[in-house]
Parts: structure tokens; C-alpha cells; sequence
């Protein structure tokens, strides 16, 4: 059972996540931003014109990778369907009982007929320290020796965020370009996302752009 338990960690290629940045095992680093999504079919020729422009500008543009990431799920009416059976406990009238517990009857069949999906569009942001080169992961050869070395670390991480933040910020200006909302994610937002997609059956919570 133990052996079990290694062979689940090794497999997620994750060190930690620190002030919304991802450490990966090797070393590397990422970022996230959630996008938002654009009914490009609603567009005029012209305005379809000018987007694809800009698409093409920002992607000539950049001098690093990013990775799309879009997460397709099932729409989880549950917290709506809990809401509303509080609801229609306060109704004080029998009418607008019935009513309520109609509506709720048909939400919930008409979700699981229908089998509505929702997608969530993120962008994967990468950064690969130069001192890669010498060391494999040298966030991690810094744990555990002390705090001189503990205070070298933070100022690496720091360093290196700097960075990172600095190609986030190329990619949400591009995006917002091309007339798509961004929100760089948080420590809890990726731990969020992360945990939902290496759990896909626990009760989803969905991220929402302020």
C-alpha cells in the first residue's frame, strides 16, 4: 500500500504551487490565466477580420511557448438545486410551493437530458530558469539546508517570477487585443483546478472572471 501511495505522488509532476505559480519537478515554472470565450460566429466579416488579425499579430509576436488548455465538464446544477430546495422551504403559500418544486423538477430533468457541457479556456504560461542548466531543480536543492540557503531560495523564486510575470503580461495584452477577458490565476484558483482535474468526479466549483 505504501509503494501505492509513492507511485500516486511521483506520478503528479508537481513540487508545490507558491503564490500562484506552478513548481514544477524539473525545475520549471507556469503561470495560468483564465480566458474568457468570444462568439466569434456573432461577428461582422470585418470584425472577424480584425480578430484573426490580432490573433495572428499576438502569436507572431511572442518568443516563448504557451500551451490552451480548454477543460470541457459536465454543468453540475447541484449548488443551484441545493439553493433552490432552500427556497422552497420559505414559500409560505401552497401555490408557490408547487410552483417551486416544478421548477425544480424540471431543471433537474432538463439538465440531465440534455447533458449541458461548460468550458473553461486557461493559458499555460512557461519559465525555465537559466540555472536549469546546472542544476536539474534548483528550487528544490535549496530545501531543507538551513536558513541562509532558505532565504536564497525566496530570493530565486522572486527572481524568477519576475520573469515569468513578465511574459503573463505579454500574453493578457494580446488577449485583451483581441477583445478576450484574462484573469491571471491565484494560489487557490490553480490548486482548485488542479485538484479538479486529477479528481474529475468530486463536486465542481466553477471559476468566474470578475
Amino acid at each position: 500500500m505504501a509503494q501505492a501511495s509513492k507511485t500516486t505522488q511521483e506520478f503528479v509532476p508537481i513540487q508545490e504551487i507558491r503564490d500562484g505559480v506552478v513548481i514544477l519537478k524539473d525545475g520549471s515554472m507556469r503561470s495560468l490565466i483564465l480566458a474568457s470565450s468570444l462568439n466569434f460566429a456573432l461577428k461582422s466579416a470585418d470584425e472577424q477580420a480584425a480578430i484573426i488579425s490580432q490573433f495572428q499579430n499576438f502569436l507572431n509576436s511572442l518568443d516563448f511557448s504557451i500551451q490552451i488548455f480548454i477543460q470541457s465538464k459536465r454543468l453540475d446544477i447541484r449548488p443551484y438545486i441545493a439553493l433552490l430546495e432552500e427556497r422552497y422551504k420559505e414559500q409560505v403559500t401552497e401555490l408557490m410551493k408547487i410552483q417551486t418544486r416544478e421548477y425544480i423538477e424540471f431543471i433537474r430533468t432538463f439538465v440531465d437530458n440534455s447533458s449541458i457541457m461548460t468550458k473553461g479556456f486557461f493559458i499555460v504560461i512557461p519559465y525555465m530558469p537559466p540555472t536549469l542548466t546546472a542544476s536539474k531543480n534548483p528550487l528544490s536543492n535549496f530545501m531543507n539546508r538551513g536558513k541562509q540557503d532558505k532565504i536564497l531560495e525566496n530570493e530565486k523564486f522572486e527572481e524568477y517570477r519576475s520573469q515569468l510575470e513578465q511574459r503573463v503580461g505579454v500574453v493578457e495584452q494580446g488577449l485583451v487585443r483581441c477583445g478576450i477577458r484574462v484573469a491571471e490565476l491565484g494560489t487557490e484558483e490553480v490548486v482548485e483546478l488542479y485538484y479538479k482535474i486529477f479528481n474529475p468526479g468530486e463536486t465542481e466549483k466553477p471559476i468566474q472572471i470578475n
